[in-house]
């Protein structure tokens, strides 16, 4: 289960990233002009676009982008499931929201990453407004149009960073759109 409990020699770094991404998780705008639920499925939601995103870049880097792609990774489940325990999910239960949650974390990062490689705004915008917005025929809104327009930035921003720019523990995500969402 992405090596749960595999000891990495990135850790400092791997939480440096993991600080980094969760900013991006929690800006306010997602949620106010994006449409994002302020749920735990909506953070959720932004954990696994914002941490799938940045996995994806770091792993087409070269050497040592795919370890660390795979070191972040694991990072991000491994403090997943402290947050479900901090949240008071049993023990017997954990493994198994972990499983979901991993697949559920895989699936969105395959659409999404695919829809990006296509250069397929429609297609990453119905996908959006599905898993995020939950909304399957609100591909169209004004949210699915700026949550699709700072997925677009984001790419585009973290395709530009060389591995120098992660190994130094640096993301910087956009500034969602907070012009024409409501």
């Amino acid at each position: 289960m992405f090596g749960l409990f595999r000891r990495s020699p990135n850790k400092p770094l791997i939480d440096k990233l993991h600080g980094e991404i969760m900013a991006g998780v929690l800006h306010p705008a997602l949620y106010l002009h994006c449409g994002v639920p302020d749920t735990f499925d909506g953070r959720f939601e932004m954990l696994a676009l914002h941490g799938g995103l940045v996995v994806r870049a770091i792993n087409k880097l070269p050497a040592p982008g795919p370890e660390l792609a795979q070191d972040l990774l694991d990072g991000i489940f491994r403090q997943h499931d402290a947050t479900l325990r901090e949240m008071g999910v049993g023990d017997v239960t954990v493994p198994k929201r972990m499983k979901k949650h991993a697949q559920a974390f895989a699936g969105r990062a395959f659409i999404y990453s695919e829809a990006l490689d296509k250069m397929d705004e429609p297609a990453l915008r119905v996908a959006l407004a599905r898993n995020v917005l939950s909304d399957e025929n609100g591909a169209d809104t004004p949210q699915a149009h700026a949550l699709s327009a700072y997925v677009l930035a984001l790419d585009a921003a973290l395709a530009t960073y060389g591995i120098e720019h992660f190994l130094a523990g640096r993301i910087g995500f956009p500034v969602p759109e907070t012009k024409g969402a409501a």
